[in-house]
């Protein structure tokens, strides 16, 4: 029973995708066509929907990994209750909590003047926090289609 899996590869694939394409075409392109302040609320809105989204994908990418999991105990095949797949959408989601919903909250502070970081050192945080959501869902993503290109082992 490969199907998990499959599905897992998909929306790991379209979920770097989605990433990407906020990071390289929809964040420089608002910033780009309109006034930093537009510009600043246009992303927001933008990472906003991201960031349920990627809460969504990672935890649906979770949920199919422990299926699989589970499919290849139930065939005597092994199978690990923690893989490094499940690992890396973890990952993914608690870069999501921290970077988006944990940080966001004291960007808001910091832009009126308040709170103990300033904006830019909260922005770098967020941006790390993507950047290494982005790598996670990366490697999640390569590494689902490198398990789809293995035969099934015959062990057991």
């Amino acid at each position: 029973m490969r199907e998990p899996m499959r599905w897992c590869a998909l929306l790991a694939a379209a979920w770097f995708g989605v990433l990407v394409a906020v990071a390289a075409i929809a964040t420089p392109a608002a910033f780009a066509a309109l006034p930093v302040a537009d510009a600043g609320r246009v992303v927001a809105r933008i990472l906003a929907r991201e960031a349920q989204a990627s809460l969504f994908l990672g935890v649906a990418s979770a949920l199919l990994l422990r299926a699989h999991a589970r499919a290849q105990v139930l065939m005597g095949r092994g199978g690990r209750a923690f893989s490094m797949e499940l690992g890396l959408a973890l990952a993914a989601v608690f870069c999501t909590v921290a970077g988006y919903y944990g940080i966001q909250p004291w960007m808001a502070e910091a832009r009126r003047g308040a709170g103990s970081f300033t904006f830019a050192q909260l922005h770098a945080a967020s941006a790390a926090f993507y950047g290494l959501k982005t790598v996670s869902v990366a490697i999640l993503a390569w590494r689902s289609v490198a398990l789809l290109s293995r035969p099934p082992s015959s062990s057991g």
